[in-house]
């Protein structure tokens, strides 16, 4: 069976605060029995602030996702830092290499994908689709962001009807994270009264003066 059966994931960013993702819902065990119709394979992940979708094993892309927003936290929320740290473990770790997933990665700057190669990518335009009705939803989802004024949420849902009306490994059952201009609000708010935002900038500033201060006393000691 090829990888990404039963997995069509599409992810559209409109503008800053209106970004969305969805997936269908359809499992497909071997090629022809489908084993669920109602699978959802996206989330909204640290504090709401990212949304992620994923094709491949479901079991692996759960325990990805789990990994990948731990690395959100320990980057402080940085999408960027943050996909690449854990492309590099996906990649060199001997249990994580074995892992069969791909995953969409998405905030409100930025729009990743995430494999097991040890990639990041970036795509140019802001929309991407995966998984095995991927093409034709990228297809659709390109015409619909080009030619309309569709909002992110419009364009992912029917690109995955156009997929789902071609492929067979992917259904109708449409599940959707959107990252709204709240969400994003709401999460910026909760990161300053934590304090989390303050301490990920002014640590590396405060240990920068703390090597000075010990530099400085050292030259003293020698004289």
């Amino acid at each position: 069976m090829s990888l990404f059966h039963g997995t069509t994931i599409v992810c559209v960013r409109r503008a800053n605060d209106d970004v969305c993702i969805g997936g269908d819902g359809q499992v497909t065990m071997g090629e022809t029995s489908v084993m669920k119709h109602k699978a959802k394979k996206v989330r909204k992940i640290y504090k709401g602030a990212v949304v992620s979708g994923f094709a491949g094993s479901v079991a692996d892309a759960f325990t990805l996702t789990e990994k990948f927003e731990k690395k959100l936290e320990e980057h402080a929320g940085n999408l960027k830092r943050a996909a690449v740290d854990l492309a590099q473990d996906w990649r060199q770790d001997k249990v994580m290499r074995h892992l069969e997933a791909l995953m969409v990665a998405a905030d409100q700057e930025s729009l990743l994908v995430i494999s097991g190669n040890g990639e990041v990518i970036e795509p140019d335009e802001d929309f991407i689709a995966i998984g095995s009705g991927g093409n034709y939803a990228y297809a659709a989802a390109n015409a619909l962001y080009s030619h309309t004024d569709m909002d992110a949420e419009q364009i992912v849902r029917e690109s995955l009807k156009i997929a789902s009306s071609i492929c067979v490994y992917t259904n109708d059952n449409i599940s959707i994270e959107k990252l709204t201009k709240e969400d994003i609000e709401q999460n910026n708010t909760l990161l300053t009264g934590t304090g989390l935002t303050t301490v990920a900038l002014e640590a590396p500033e405060s240990k920068k003066e703390g090597d000075e201060e010990e530099k400085e006393e050292g030259d003293k000691n020698d004289d």
